[in-house]
C-alpha cells in the first residue's frame, strides 16, 4: 500500500499545528523530503516511509529541533551534520563569520568549536589558512570532524579536546568564539527546542560572561602581535565584553551589528 505524498504533508503540517509549532508549514515540508530522500517530489510514500514519517512528526511534535531530525542545518555554503551534542548553528553567527573572514589571518583558534561551523567555514573562505578546533566535548569534536570532511578542509585542521585554552599551544593570527552567554536565570524563557542542545553550549550557569572572562584573560597569550580576538554576544553583553577586553590590553576594540542592528560581535586587537 501507498499514500499520497499530498496528503502525507497536509495531514503532518495538521498535526504539527495542532502541536504548536512555530514553523508547520517549513517543518512539515522538510520531514517528508527527509523520508522520501531521492525521490521525485510527489512520488507516493511506502508504508515504511509513512511510518517513519509519523515517528518524525512526533519528535517534531515535542519540539525537537527540526535539525536534530534531519541531521543537519545549512550555514554559509554548506550543510553542517548537527545532532544533541553540538549548538545548532544561528544564521546570525553568519554575522561572524563574514566579519572574520575579512581578516589576513594565516592561522585560526575556534574556542567551543562544537559542529565545527564557525571554524569550517572560515577555512573554506581562507584557502592559505589553518586552523584549530578546541572544545570540552569529544562528542562534540567528533561532530566537528565529520563536517571538516564535507567541506572539504580536513586536511587544514586539528582539534583538541580542551576547556577553553587549556590544551592549546602556539600563537593564532585570529581567535573566534561563539561561547555560552546566557544567563542561567534566562533559561527558563528560551524556546522549547533549546532543551534538545546541550546545556554548556548555552549557558554558563552563572552570569553569562565567565566564558567571556576566561577567553579574554589569556588572549594574549595566544595571539600573534596584530592578531584579533573576535567573540559572539548576547544583544546586551557589549559593554560588558569591551571592558574585560580593555582590561586584558587588547586595542582597537569595536562592536558589530546584525542585520537588524543588534549588537552581535565585539572584536579586539592584540598589539604588544
Amino acid at each position: 500500500m501507498t499514500h499520497d505524498a499530498g496528503d502525507a504533508l497536509r495531514q503532518a503540517r495538521a498535526a504539527l499545528e495542532a502541536a504548536g509549532s512555530p514553523s508547520a508549514a517549513r517543518d512539515a515540508s522538510a520531514l517528508l523530503n527527509k523520508v522520501q530522500a531521492d525521490a521525485s517530489p510527489w512520488t507516493p510514500l511506502s508504508e515504511a516511509q509513512m511510518a517513519q514519517l509519523q515517528h518524525d512528526i512526533q519528535r517534531r511534535a515535542r519540539r525537537e529541533p527540526i535539525s536534530h531530525i534531519i541531521g543537519r542545518r545549512a550555514f554559509w555554503m554548506h550543510d553542517f551534520e548537527v545532532s544533541s551534542d553540538v549548538l545548532d548553528p544561528r544564521p546570525e553567527t553568519e554575522t561572524l563569520v563574514d566579519l572574520a573572514r575579512q581578516i589576513d589571518a594565516g592561522t585560526i583558534l575556534d574556542l567551543g568549536t562544537g559542529s565545527g561551523c564557525i571554524l569550517l567555514s572560515l577555512l573554506h573562505e581562507m584557502p592559505r589558512a589553518v586552523g584549530v578546533g578546541a572544545d570540552v566535548s569529544q562528542r562534540a569534536l567528533d561532530v566537528a570532524r565529520r563536517n571538516a570532511h564535507v567541506v572539504g578542509v580536513a586536511d587544514r585542521v586539528q582539534w583538541h579536546v580542551s576547556d577553553w585554552y587549556d590544551a592549546i599551544t602556539g600563537r593564532f593570527d585570529l581567535i573566534v568564539s561563539n561561547p555560552p552567554y546566557i544567563a542561567r536565570d534566562e533559561m527558563s524563557a528560551l524556546a522549547p527546542e533549546l532543551a534538545f542542545e546541550p546545556r554548556i553550549a548555552l549557558t554558563d550557569d552563572a552570569d553569562g560572561l565567565s566564558a567571556y572572562r576566561r577567553i579574554a584573560q589569556r588572549a594574549g597569550d595566544y595571539l600573534t602581535p596584530g592578531g584579533t580576538l573576535m567573540v559572539e554576544i548576547g544583544p546586551t553583553q557589549a559593554t560588558a565584553v569591551m571592558k574585560f577586553f580593555e582590561d586584558c590590553g587588547l586595542s582597537d576594540i569595536a562592536v558589530h551589528s546584525d542585520l537588524d542592528q543588534r549588537d552581535l560581535v565585539v572584536s579586539g586587537v592584540f598589539l604588544p
